[in-house]
This record gives structure tokens, sequence and C-alpha cells, in this order.
């Protein structure tokens, strides 16, 4: 992710708005699906957010899972916020794809219910029903 951030206003030119910043890293050789990545992260986070989300293997995410969370195994997703505008989502695809037939859903749209999820809980939420309803209202937006 890029650190340089423009604070001086005569470098913007007039009328031109900051869009969100999305980097996607794929460290595995499985496909992510095609989705508006970037659309479903300005619409939960807003156009001044800086993330990444970097796409792993299984043993990467239980690494993670275990480091941050004290859980011994891989997990499909996870995210961290890094301050109040940028923030990280390592997804697991592997795990995704075999998650997805558990909770009915398609590959493709259990990743974006996944993503919406992660993102949410960069913008702070706690598992609940305010962050299920916000959730509820994004994956309508994006028909997921």
């Amino acid at each position: 992710m890029s650190h340089h951030k423009s604070t001086s206003s005569f470098l913007i030119p007039c009328g031109h708005k900051k869009t969100m910043s999305l980097s996607i890293t794929n460290t595995t050789k499985g496909k992510l699906p095609r989705l508006p990545f970037a659309q479903i992260a300005e619409a939960v986070l807003g156009p001044a957010y800086e993330c990444s989300l970097v796409v792993v293997n299984s043993r990467k995410s239980r690494d993670l899972n275990r480091t941050y969370r004290g859980k011994d195994n891989p997990t499909n997703i996870l995210s961290f916020p890094l301050d109040k505008q940028e923030g990280e989502i390592f997804l697991d695809l592997k795990k995704a794809r075999a998650d997805s037939a558990q909770f009915g859903r398609s590959c493709r749209n259990f990743i974006a219910f996944l993503f919406i999820h992660a993102l949410f809980h960069l913008k702070g939420f706690a598992h609940g029903s305010t962050m299920e309803k916000n959730e509820a209202k994004v994956r309508r937006r994006f028909s997921i």
C-alpha cells in the first residue's frame, strides 16, 4: 500500500474527488472471482480509505489466525484495521470455496459475502444486529 498521502489541496485538481484505494494481491494459484471489490469497499468504507485484499493459502491463514486470534486452524477471512483510514483483509480462497457449499452459496457469492463482512470489521463494527443490518443493505445494493 502507498503511504504517501496528499495534504496539499493544490495537488488535487478542482472538482477531483479522492477515490477508494484498493490493492488486490493473489499469492496463490487459485483464481479470484470477478467482483466489484473496489465499489463494494468504497460503499462500506468511504472514498478516503486505503485497503488491501491479500489472497493467501491455508497455511498462511492458519498462521495469521493462530497469531492474532489464538485459533490453530485456517479461517476463510481475516481483517486487520491499521488505523481509521487503512486496513488489510486476508482471504483464504480454498477455505472460502470449501465453506461456500456449507452456507448454501455459490463460491462467488460467498466470497463477496465474506468481503463485505470483513469491510465492516475494518470500519469498527462488532458482530451483532447493527452490523448484520448494514451488511444486508450492501448485499442488496450489489445483488449478493
